[in-house]
């Protein structure tokens, strides 16, 4: 057989070696034809693909995690944020699952991560299908599935703080359709709005000159402060169709002067407990103008949860309109134990009522008592 023939041969056998590897490797492994993908719109209108039936995600971003656990759907979680494994602190979702300690992190998280995301490679280190995000822009998340080639979903929340949205609906709608929760998305939203209608059913009735002039301080913002920070608009207090005597001065959060809340003088002071500390403190200096308040010598000082971290937690935003709702129109919630109410709201949206945990951390519904301080 001559040297030509046999290097035609040669060649024929090492081309039908290579061709059946391929075969093999495209049994064993699947390829990207194999797998059957759909085109979504996130929230910021981006069009991504992602697989149709997914198993394995990360979330990333203020929030994020908290509307995977709205939807019951942790147990697809591959990876966690270290802000979310760091930072307990009033976030029922986390409270109610310590399970995610041991997730792999993907990242540091918290704010200076905020239109950032997580970590690239280690994001690639637990291979999620998806990659959930929040407070991100088009070009950032453009960027990340760049160079994680893994499809990344931007989710919003809308208006900080306001618990019944269409951000924060379509949010649980979209993820709902992408993990298979639709039905747990549709009962999610059902619920938040079932609340908002039961606080207004209770409370939109009630003639102006019923309600009393009421005042929320030591909101928190980039921080914690004193009595001289509020907010205009407290979704808790336009859930019941009651305004903040500060929404005269602004819808926003301002900080108002200690002789702005004297001339004002409202009948009902809450005090959001994230900052409470230092109304504390601030008391011990200055009892005098503290004392010189009507709600502080009638009483009528009371302590609410935070809700604002790692952005809107809207359960403890709800759980708070229940409560506020018991100290001022005490007949219309005459039905509600505000503590009950509370873990009811948690064990639907988080899986377990965690009231007492949220107590721990903070005051709980209470009537502040100054005198011993």
């Amino acid at each position: 057989m001559n040297k030509k023939i046999i290097s035609i041969i040669v060649a024929l056998m090492m081309s039908l070696v290579v061709a059946l590897s391929g075969c093999v490797e495209s049994s064993d492994s699947g390829t990207s034809e194999d797998i059957k993908t759909v085109e979504i719109v996130d929230m910021v209108g981006r069009t991504v693909e992602i697989p149709a039936d997914v198993q394995k995600i990360v979330c990333s971003g203020p929030g994020c995690l908290r509307l995977i656990s709205y939807l019951n759907a942790t147990d697809k979680l591959v990876g966690i944020e270290d802000f979310e494994n760091t930072n307990l602190i009033g976030r029922p979702y986390r409270l109610a699952h310590p399970e995610f300690s041991e997730l792999s992190v993907i990242g540091n998280g918290g704010p200076q991560d905020i239109n950032v995301g997580p970590d690239p490679e280690k994001v690639l280190n637990v291979m999620p299908e998806v990659i959930f995000i929040t407070y991100i822009d088009s070009d950032n998340a453009d960027e990340l599935q760049k160079k994680t080639g893994i499809p990344v979903v931007v989710l919003s929340y809308g208006a900080l703080g306001n618990f019944k949205n269409d951000a924060i609906f379509n949010s649980l709608t979209l993820c709902g359709e992408i993990l298979g929760k639709e039905e747990r998305a549709e009962e999610v939203i059902s619920f938040i709005s079932n609340i908002q209608d039961d606080l207004d059913k209770r409370t939109s009735e009630i003639p102006d000159e019923e309600k009393p002039s009421i005042y929320v301080g030591a909101i928190g913002n980039k921080g914690i402060h004193g009595i001289d920070s509020t907010e205009g608009s407290y979704p808790p207090f336009e859930s019941l169709n009651t305004e903040n005597i500060a929404k005269t001065a602004s819808n926003e959060h301002i900080f108002i002067s200690k002789e702005q809340l004297i001339e004002w003088n409202p009948e009902f002071i809450f005090i959001d407990e994230g900052g409470i500390s230092i109304v504390y403190e601030d008391y011990e200096k200055n009892p005098d103008y503290y004392n010189s308040l009507d709600a502080f010598k009638n009483g009528n000082v009371y302590g609410i949860l935070p809700f604002n971290y790692y952005t809107t937690n809207i359960d403890t935003a709800m759980a708070d309109s229940y409560y506020i709702g018991t100290i001022l129109y005490p007949e219309a919630f005459s039905d509600i134990d505000p503590k009950a109410k509370a873990d009811e709201i948690y064990e639907f949206l988080v899986g377990k009522g965690v009231y007492s945990k949220m107590n721990e951390m903070f005051e709980g519904f209470e009537n502040l008592d100054f005198s011993n301080q």
